[in-house]
């Protein structure tokens, strides 16, 4: 599968399974130093103190029926951007959009929802948006009911709903109202787990029968487990269409900052679990999403400097496959002579929980005596058998005194924000990787 972008107009499908064909496509944005500026240009002919902001520009798109289409791309790519003027909340500025078939979408959590009306209330309101007739929405109420599950809250106002209800509700609302397209911006985010399968189900049904979907997320899981096709965005512009898989390697390369990674690869690997970092000059932390909660502390004897994670080619990876090996690496620089000094690594869940962890005292790691001004790294290389989820990682380097009192050096707690994927479904926190075998047992 070739994977560039595809936009020459000349080799795009007139095909009338197209259910989606952008040509061109623009946005532009007036950007205005200060408030009075954006009046000023309104009531005064001739007076103009904006600059412009191309959000979008010559983008072009066909999606066919049956698609369910991953968006990918980093923050400010143009993702909602792309969603909004598809489904018409933010006009085009060039190009036209040409939709075969009724869309439901699901782009801000609360819209076409009156906050002041009960949930019940709103599920009429928003159906009538959508062009339903109250016959037509009546005969919808229980499923989206069953569908929302948020029993007594549906009498009351929808102010006073958490996020979490509120995405229920208007999930239900959106792909009850039988859609040939249905639009998701991120808002599954905010569900709990239960809910979110319950949806992923809902979207199988959906491409059983033939409909079409368009999913933004920042998450690569569920990119895989439920997309047949992947777009990136980056600037405005499309710079992927294709596979899944190869989607998901291209957009791990752009978060990396290693977008020319695949034909520049290093191939000095690390065989030690402790060397000299002398020849180690590149800074790690540039590939990796800072925590700015981080917690730092000790008494200095030593100071960990540098960190991240690794493939066995030395590449960033803050998107860690639950099914290949990791380098977890960090510089420490030693200020004092130390005797057999120990590191350690723990990853804990967003909620603060440790999930699991180690270190060279508990390994049996000799580390001998680390002088003043020499630096190491130490590389923990393990494959992260967790659940597809964001989690922090914190390093630690430290030794015991005389009397077997533990003495922190250097603790970074929550360093780094990095995030498990899996190509695999799974239950709970933990990949339990069975190799499952059954056999009948025969009567006598």
């Amino acid at each position: 599968m070739n994977n560039t972008d595809k936009t020459n107009n000349d080799n795009q499908d007139t095909s009338q399974d197209v259910v989606i064909d952008i040509k061109n496509l623009g946005k532009n944005y007036k950007m205005f130093h200060r408030k009075k500026d954006r009046l000023l240009e309104i009531i005064l002919p001739g007076y103009q103190k904006h600059t412009i902001f191309t959000a979008m520009e010559g983008f072009n798109l066909q999606v066919k029926k049956g698609e369910i289409l991953g968006v990918l791309g980093k923050n400010g790519a143009g993702k909602s951007t792309l969603l909004k003027m598809i489904t018409g909340v933010v006009k085009p500025s060039a190009g036209e959009i040409n939709i075969n078939g009724k869309i439901s979408s699901l782009l801000e959590l609360g819209t076409a929802f009156n906050p002041e009306l009960t949930g019940y209330e709103n599920i009429y309101q928003h159906g009538q948006v959508m062009g339903l007739t109250i016959e037509e929405i009546k005969k919808k109420e229980k499923e989206i009911i069953e569908f929302a599950d948020i029993g007594e809250h549906l009498s009351q106002p929808v102010k006073t709903y958490s996020s979490g209800m509120f995405a229920r509700l208007a999930f239900a609302c959106a792909i009850n109202v039988d859609p040939d397209i249905l639009i998701v911006d991120e808002v599954l985010s905010v569900g709990d787990m239960a809910f979110q399968l319950k949806c992923f189900k809902k979207f199988e049904q959906f491409k059983k029968k033939g409909k079409t979907i368009l999913f933004v997320t920042h998450s690569i899981t569920d990119i895989l487990n439920n997309c047949n096709r992947t777009i990136i965005l980056e600037h405005g512009k499309k710079i992927f269409d294709g596979g899944v898989k190869e989607g998901v390697e291209e957009y791990k390369k752009l978060i990396t900052k290693m977008k020319d990674s695949s034909t520049n690869k290093s191939k000095n690997k690390i065989t030690k679990d402790v060397i000299n970092a002398l020849s180690e000059k590149a800074e790690w932390k540039n590939h990796f999403t800072i925590n700015p909660d981080m917690v730092v502390y000790g008494n200095n004897q030593a100071a960990i400097y540098d960190y991240g994670i690794f493939n066995d080619d030395n590449e960033p990876i803050p998107l860690v496959n639950n099914d290949e090996y990791a380098n977890i690496k960090f510089k420490v620089k030693f200020n004092e002579d130390v005797e057999n000094p120990f590191v350690s690594v723990t990853i804990k869940d967003f909620h603060g929980k440790e999930m699991c962890g180690n270190n060279t005292n508990f390994l049996g790691i000799d580390t001998g005596i680390c002088k003043a001004n020499e630096e190491y790294i130490f590389n923990f290389k393990q494959k992260l058998k967790l659940a597809p989820d964001k989690y922090t990682l914190s390093i630690s380097c430290n030794r015991f005194d005389d009397n077997g009192e533990l003495i922190i050096m250097n603790r970074n707690y929550d360093a780094i924000i990095f995030e498990v994927t899996s190509d695999k479904k799974m239950v709970g926190c933990f990949d339990m990787d069975p190799r499952v075998t059954f056999k009948k047992i025969e009567s006598n």
